[in-house]
């Protein structure tokens, strides 16, 4: 099949049916941001692991455990093969078994990553029980078998040494589901309780949303809009992913998004609006071979104070509140009047410091609302 030749019906094939596979192939930011997470995956689980040696040397009957009383060639090994060991089970659970496993239910998705997960853990333990004996302790294969078997089925070492990291992996899982729940970093400040009493930041706020999506909407019919939209806002959080934009919320087609006030965040919201531009335009083949069109956009953008708080008590959420949203959806609707794809309010654009062929006032907009009218600027980047 050529690139523009339509697929024969019934094995074209839709972007439901994409695999992270075939989303990793296509960018290098969510392989970034994966890989980030596989280190830190690998590093918890090596010192967990390493610790729970050094305690077994320290506080257990190390008669019951294979090399607990060694010398520090043996500590120096011990957490190398280990590295090594969680290093590739970490990578298992973010790209394969993330892959595969996708489309199980949870409570199955959870168990066969669990059970694996163990089964490998095993695998690493008589791998370093090999390794040391015959490359250390200078065992033949055969003597390092039979003591192997000892300690495999007369002692409960294995058994205790996959059991010792069964509730870390359980706990992995589930902060890995969580944290894909909410946008990276906000389970973590749900988690320490860093909103439990609600705090005033001030923050940039941009809207994202789709343009003409009723027509859209009409014409692909609702279950292909569902995909359209889908891939939409895949593409588009690539780009506020990559610049550190903390995703408030999906609503329909519109994303919401702010970072706190910084210099380099204000810099940060431009250049993410930019990498979007450009990633849909990378993909603009693929969205005319799956839809017959490109998605176009509207961007609106203020500086403001929100209030940032925990809300929920069966569902816990953060939500963010105050005049800045309001007035930050306000102008994301006046693009459409001002026919602009990039408008922001004058506490933005004047405290980002952009040059003056990058910005044109659009004049003092009466903002529906809004007691106040404010000066808006087309932002061209």
């Amino acid at each position: 099949m050529t690139k523009n030749r339509p697929s024969p019906a019934g094995t074209r094939r839709s972007s439901s049916f994409m695999t992270l596979t075939d989303i990793f192939s296509k960018n290098s930011i969510l392989k970034r941001y994966y890989f980030k997470t596989l280190i830190v995956i690998g590093i918890v689980w090596t010192c967990f692991d390493y610790s729970r040696f050094l305690t077994l040397t320290l506080t257990e009957k190390t008669e019951q455990f294979p090399f607990a009383q060694s010398e520090q060639s043996i500590f120096i090994l011990q957490f190398i093969l280990g590295l090594i060991g969680y290093s590739y089970m970490a990578y298992l659970l973010i790209f394969p078994l993330k892959d595969k496993l996708r489309k199980y239910p949870l409570w199955l998705n959870f168990l066969l990553k669990t059970l694996i997960l163990s089964l490998a853990t095993a695998l690493l333990a008589i791998i370093t029980f090999y390794i040391i004996y015959i490359f250390v302790y200078g065992k033949n294969p055969v003597s390092a078998s039979q003591t192997f078997y000892y300690y495999a089925f007369q002692t409960t070492w294995l058994l205790n040494y996959v059991e010792a990291r069964l509730l870390l992996y359980i706990i992995t899982l589930l902060i890995l589901e969580i944290n894909e729940k909410y946008s990276p970093g906000v389970f973590t400040d749900i988690f320490i309780g860093k909103y439990l009493k609600p705090k005033e930041e001030k923050r940039i706020i941009l809207f994202i949303d789709l343009k003409n999506s009723t027509p859209i909407a009409e014409k692909l019919g609702h279950k292909k809009y569902f995909f359209f939209i889908r891939d939409f806002i895949h593409h588009i959080s690539l780009a506020l992913l990559e610049y550190d934009g903390l995703i408030y919320q999906y609503v329909g087609d519109e994303i919401v998004v702010s970072w706190l006030s910084t210099g380099s965040n204000k810099n940060k919201c431009i250049q993410s609006v930019v990498r979007a531009r450009r990633i849909i335009q990378k993909e603009g083949d693929y969205y005319r071979r799956e839809y017959g069109m490109i998605p176009e956009y509207r961007v609106g953008v203020h500086l403001g104070f929100v209030t940032v708080g925990e809300i929920g008590i069966v569902k816990k959420d953060l939500t963010m509140s105050g005049d800045a949203m309001n007035t930050t959806a306000r102008i994301r609707t006046m693009t459409g009047e001002l026919n602009q794809k990039f408008v922001g309010s004058a506490d933005f654009v004047k405290s980002v410091g952009l040059e003056d062929w990058q910005t044109e006032s659009l004049g003092i907009i009466d903002l529906k609302g809004k007691e106040l009218p404010m000066e808006l600027f087309a932002i061209k980047v």
